[in-house]
């Protein structure tokens, strides 16, 4: 791995800029790593939690203590913490199908729901009682900012306001433990995200999150298996121990994720890209916006994303028909987990403006090596 003087000499001098914002992330990761741990030890977890089970997964209690934790630190009746989610797109789903019957009207408060939540919401016409209200606190592929904690209890306030009956479900993904409350401390009704996301802490294998009213906690587990039986089955496999050391590294996990996706908009600030967030801005969630403007910058900062990873470095990526999404999808990610957003990636859809969304890092360390060899290749290579 080579990384030319001038753009080490680059990222050095983003990085002594970053004193102040680097400092905040830090406290942050404090404060919510405290809280993680005052829940796991509330909860008495022992190495006995971390067995796993097999076939229907009867009296799992490290699955159910879990789901305990969970409730706890997103200040919830019930939690819903299962390896069967096979991403957050199915979780969001699920929460939908417990919270909504056919013939529910829902809004979705935020415009447009990720493209691969399309599918599932369909078109509705509109109807003069809402019974359900999705909000989606990142921006997913829009260009609009990421929701704030505090912007989605203002919009909860409203929601109740005018329809107190309305379920609030908030697509959390990317968001866990950037700030140090969640939605469902200001008035969500449900939180739904991955585990792959920030609170699998880079460890979790796969799986997904529900947290929040006990009815829509159960409403969904009904979804996932079926009525009669919810959450009570659902075996781990041996997973358990991932999912509680994944949970109590995710604070810390996620500041690396935080200080990256900042130290990358610094240095494309530096030389001349728009960003959005900018690098001095309070983060709301883990993802970093460069507008790129052409196609082949693009594809030349996720070619070196890519050489800064891991696993398959040696790949070049290219743009591709991604099921679930409008137009051909850029992504760049050698991870240790497939699809790991909280692992350093870049993905972007083929579109003008040719914006390329980063986000993860394991260690800030790793993730800013991948963010040089990502400039260097867009300057034009190691000389």
């Amino acid at each position: 791995m080579q990384i030319n003087d001038r753009v080490r000499a680059l990222g050095d001098q983003a990085q002594w800029q970053l004193t102040e914002e680097f400092a905040r992330i830090d406290t942050i990761a404090q404060e919510n790593t405290q809280r993680v741990l005052a829940a796991f030890q509330k909860h008495r977890v022992a190495d006995g939690y971390f067995a796993g089970t097999t076939g229907y997964g009867y009296d799992d209690l490290g699955r159910d203590k879990l789901d305990e934790i969970y409730a706890d630190l997103f200040g919830t009746e019930a939690a819903l913490v299962r390896i069967q989610f096979v991403n957050g797109t199915h979780a969001i789903a699920c929460a939908l199908f417990g919270a909504l019957k056919s013939g529910d009207v829902l809004l979705s408060a935020v415009g447009a729901p990720y493209d691969t939540l399309l599918g599932v919401v369909g078109a509705v016409d509109k109807g003069p009682q809402v019974k359900a209200v999705l909000i989606q606190r990142s921006k997913g592929y829009s260009t609009r900012a990421s929701l704030s904690v505090e912007e989605i209890g203002e919009m909860c306030r409203v929601i109740k306001g005018a329809n107190p009956s309305a379920a609030i479900l908030v697509d959390n993904c990317y968001g866990e433990f950037v700030e140090t409350l969640e939605p469902t401390h200001v008035g969500a009704d449900l939180v739904v995200g991955s585990l792959i996301k920030n609170p699998g802490g880079g460890l979790a294998p796969t799986g997904g999150y529900i947290a929040g009213r006990r009815d829509l906690v159960e409403g969904a587990a009904m979804r996932l298996t079926v009525p009669g039986i919810g959450g009570e089955c659902g075996c781990t496999l041996g997973q358990n121990r991932l999912l509680y050391q994944g949970l109590f590294l995710a604070p810390h996990t996620v500041a690396q994720a935080v200080k990256t996706a900042v130290f990358a908009a610094k240095v494309m600030e530096l030389l001349g890209y728009e960003t959005q967030p900018h690098s001095s801005a309070v983060r709301r969630d883990i993802i970093q916006m460069i507008h790129m403007r052409e196609p082949e910058a693009l594809k030349k900062f996720c070619k070196g994303i890519q050489f800064g990873a891991p696993v398959d470095s040696y790949v070049t990526p290219e743009p591709w028909d991604m099921p679930g999404y409008d137009c051909q999808v850029i992504m760049a990610a050698g991870a240790f987990i497939q699809g790991a957003s909280i692992e350093l990636s870049a993905d972007a859809p083929m579109r003008e403006p040719y914006t390329v969304y980063l986000q993860g890092g394991l260690t800030f360390e790793s993730g800013k090596l991948g963010v040089l060899l990502a400039v260097q290749e867009l300057l034009g290579g190691s000389s």
